[in-house]
C-alpha cells in the first residue's frame, strides 16, 4: 500500500478565461488562454510546464544524490498543445537538462533515470509524448 505524502487542490473558475486558487486563497492566478497576452496571467500549460520542470529536477536531485554527483542541474519543460482536430487537443513535452561538471553523455544517462523516477514523467507515460534531451551549459 502507498504512503499518502502530500495532497492538494486547486479551485477553477471560467476555464481558460478565468481564476484559480487554492481553498484557502494562498495561491491564486488569473487564467488565459495560450497567446494571449494578458498582464498578470498564465495558462495551464505555463502551469504544466513549471510543474515538470520542478518535478523532474527534484527526481534528478535524488539521483544525483544518490551516485554521489554534486554538480547543480538545470531542467526546462517546454509544453506544447496540439490540435488533434477541432474539439481534440493533446500536450507533448520537451524536456531538457544540464548538469555542471558532466559531460552531455553523463548528463543523458541521469536524466533517462529521472524520467523513471519523476511523478509527472510516471503520470505521463504512455499517455503523451516526452522527450528527454541533455543540452550542454
Amino acid at each position: 500500500m502507498m504512503k499518502k505524502m502530500y495532497s492538494t487542490k486547486m479551485i477553477n473558475t471560467g476555464g481558460r478565461s478565468g481564476e484559480v486558487h487554492s481553498p484557502d486563497h494562498s495561491f491564486e492566478l488569473n487564467i488565459t488562454a495560450p497567446g494571449k497576452r494578458v498582464e498578470n496571467a498564465t495558462n495551464p500549460e505555463q502551469l504544466f510546464a513549471a510543474g515538470f520542470s520542478a518535478c523532474f529536477n527534484s527526481a534528478l536531485e535524488l539521483v544525483k544524490s544518490s551516485k554521489g554527483i554534486e554538480g547543480a542541474s538545470t531542467v526546462s519543460a517546454q509544453v506544447t498543445l496540439y490540435a488533434e482536430s477541432e474539439s481534440s487537443f493533446v500536450l507533448g513535452v520537451e524536456i531538457e537538462g544540464q548538469i555542471e561538471g558532466l559531460s552531455t553523455e553523463e548528463t543523458q544517462e541521469l536524466l533517462e533515470i529521472a524520467h523513471t523516477v519523476c511523478p509527472y514523467s510516471k503520470a505521463t507515460a504512455g499517455n503523451i509524448e516526452v522527450t528527454v534531451k541533455a543540452v550542454s551549459e
